[in-house]
C-alpha cells in the first residue's frame, strides 16, 4: 500500500460551501460508525446524486483524501507572514498552532476518523490510514517547518533539523493525549484545558530551542 494517495484536483483548492457540506456530512457519518464508509450513504446524507460525488472527488479515496484535508485545515498552521519573523510573533504562531491541533484532534469528528484510520491500516481494508497520514501529519508538519526555519533565520531559534525540531514541538503539544483519546479515556479539554496546554508546549519548546 503506498503511504500517499494522489491528490485530486478539488481536494487542492478550498473547497466550496456545498463540498463543505459534504466533507461535513463524511465526517458525520463517520463518527456515527458506518464502517465502510460508501458513496452511497455520503450521497444521501449530503442530499447530493453519487454523480455529483464522483464528479468533485473522483471515487471515494479522493473523497476521503478532501475530507482528512478538510479536518486538517482547522489547524492553523503557519498562517502569518514570516518573513522578518519576531519573537512574539513566533510565539503567537507557535502558540496558534498548539491550540487549533489540540482542539482538532480531541474532536469527536478526529478522534472516529483516527480510529478507523488506525484499523484500516492494521487490516489493509483501505487507503485511509496513507491518506490520513499524508493529508494529516505530514501535511501541517509542511506548514509549520517553514514558520521554525524563519525563526531560526532571524535568531529566534537554534536547531540543526528542521523535521526533528518539529517533531520535537509536536510531541511536547501532544504528549500522551492523542492515544489517549483514542483508547476512549475521557480527557478534560476544554477551551482553557488547551490554552494552558499549548503554552507549556510552546514555553518548553522555546526553552530548548530558542535562542537569549
Amino acid at each position: 500500500m503506498p503511504l500517499t494517495a494522489e491528490p485530486l484536483d478539488i481536494c487542492d483548492e478550498a473547497p466550496s460551501p456545498r463540498q463543505q457540506a459534504v466533507l461535513d456530512a463524511v465526517l458525520s457519518l463517520i463518527v456515527e460508525g458506518d464502517d465502510p464508509l460508501t458513496m452511497d450513504a455520503v450521497a444521501r446524507r449530503a442530499s447530493c446524486s453519487k454523480e455529483t460525488l464522483y464528479k468533485w472527488f473522483g471515487d471515494r479515496d479522493g473523497l476521503l483524501t478532501a475530507t482528512v484535508r478538510w479536518q486538517a485545515s482547522r489547524v492553523h498552521a503557519g498562517r502569518y507572514e514570516v518573513h522578518g519573523l519576531d519573537a512574539a510573533t513566533l510565539r503567537d504562531n507557535l502558540q496558534d498552532f498548539a491550540e487549533s491541533w489540540l482542539a482538532v484532534i480531541a474532536s469527536r469528528s478526529s478522534v472516529a476518523l483516527n480510529r478507523i484510520a488506525v484499523a484500516h491500516a492494521g487490516s489493509h481494508k483501505s487507503n485511509l490510514g496513507a491518506i490520513v497520514l499524508a493529508n494529516g501529519r505530514f501535511a501541517i508538519g509542511e506548514r509549520v517547518k517553514p514558520v521554525l526555519e524563519a525563526g531560526r533565520a532571524a535568531g529566534l531559534l537554534a536547531f540543526e533539523d528542521g523535521e526533528a525540531a518539529f517533531r520535537t514541538f509536536f510531541g511536547l503539544v501532544g504528549r500522551d493525549i492523542q492515544i489517549r483519546l483514542l483508547l476512549g479515556d475521557a480527557i478534560p479539554l476544554d477551551v482553557a484545558e488547551i490554552r494552558s496546554d499549548a503554552a507549556r508546549a510552546v514555553e518548553q519548546f522555546l526553552t530548548l530551542y530558542g535562542q537569549a
